[in-house]
């Protein structure tokens, strides 16, 4: 059975953040909000955890999920290099809606999907998600909606799709900007972008000079 927990109420978010903490331990799915919409989650070192987070949403090995971290630390932990842009960009916009698509640490196990040896990697602007984060290290985290339906901007729009596949859902109110991430590519020579989002190109070339886009 399925649990929502209201994290404006101080108590309610302390149990909360407790439980959410121990099902992603036990290899289970949470449901928690972040600075764009509210995000499936699962530990992202637990293969089968992660092989239910796709088949809650409805997707193959062929859209591995991107991995949330609470640190930077984390972050770099996950990639074999950042490249020459990498931390100007995490300087700048992290936390906050970027995510950066990397070489994977090639040292690590785990399975996320058909990665090619990437990996897509984002810090929060939320206080409930980097809470979380901070307590269960690098979850794999994917919008919180079936594949093909409106990302939900609540947890009750959240439970609607997902309903008992997830075992706790942390109920962080309204998301206040549904706009998607911006995802970056810093696997090639010139960052490319592969995702138009929450920051506009323009801003990235403020602080790395030309970005590659499809235009």
């Amino acid at each position: 059975m399925a649990r929502r927990f209201d994290c404006s109420d101080p108590d309610q978010r302390t149990v909360a953040l407790m439980e959410a903490a121990a099902a992603v331990r036990r290899g289970d799915l949470v449901v928690l909000p972040t600075d764009t919409v509210y995000g499936i989650g699962a530990d992202a070192f637990t293969p089968d955890a992660v092989k239910a987070l796709l088949d809650a949403k409805g997707r193959g090995r062929d859209m591995p999920p991107p991995v949330l971290v609470g640190t930077v630390r984390a972050a770099t932990a996950l990639v074999d290099d950042l490249g020459p842009y990498g931390q100007d960009l995490i300087d700048a916009f992290w936390p906050g809606p970027l995510t950066l698509v990397c070489k994977a640490n090639r040292a690590l196990s785990w399975d996320l999907g058909d990665t090619k040896g990437t990996v897509a990697v984002r810090m929060p602007l939320h206080p409930v998600a980097l809470d979380l984060l901070k307590e269960t290290g690098p979850m794999a985290v994917s919008s919180a909606n079936r594949s093909g339906a409106p990302a939900a901007t609540t947890a009750a729009e959240a439970e609607e799709q997902l309903g008992d596949s997830v075992e706790v859902y942390l109920d962080g109110g309204k998301t206040t900007d549904n706009t998607p991430s911006t995802i970056l590519d810093l696997t090639t020579a010139v960052p490319r972008l592969l995702r138009r989002g929450a920051i506009p190109v323009e801003k990235l070339r403020g602080i790395i000079g030309y970005v590659a886009t499809d235009d």
